[in-house]
């Protein structure tokens, strides 16, 4: 069950083939969050959905702008919006 906001994020930078999408996967999960993560077709960005508290959906846009270690991170786009529920836990997309 989803409860409370929407975060949907674009990340841009150096983003993909440095674990940046398990990473935020493992970080959604700590934080309570549900939803999910894939990359981008453009190969330069990461697109990410997650629901829950918006205390967790802020800890996690905090996050993203870091993100792992081998990341670089140029760039976050996020909104906020209600929740839609129907997702159980965080996971990758392809």
């Amino acid at each position: 069950m989803s409860i409370g906001q929407r975060l949907t994020a674009r990340v841009r930078g150096r983003v993909q083939g440095v674990g940046y999408r398990w990473w935020a996967v493992e970080a959604a999960t700590r934080l309570g969050l549900v939803g999910w993560v894939r990359n981008a077709d453009d190969e330069r960005a990461v697109e990410l959905v997650a629901e829950g508290e918006p205390a967790a959906l802020d800890s996690l846009e905090a996050m993203l702008a870091e993100g792992p270690g081998a990341a670089a991170v140029d760039e976050v786009e996020a909104s906020r919006g209600p929740a839609a529920g129907g997702m159980s836990r965080f996971e990758i997309r392809r």
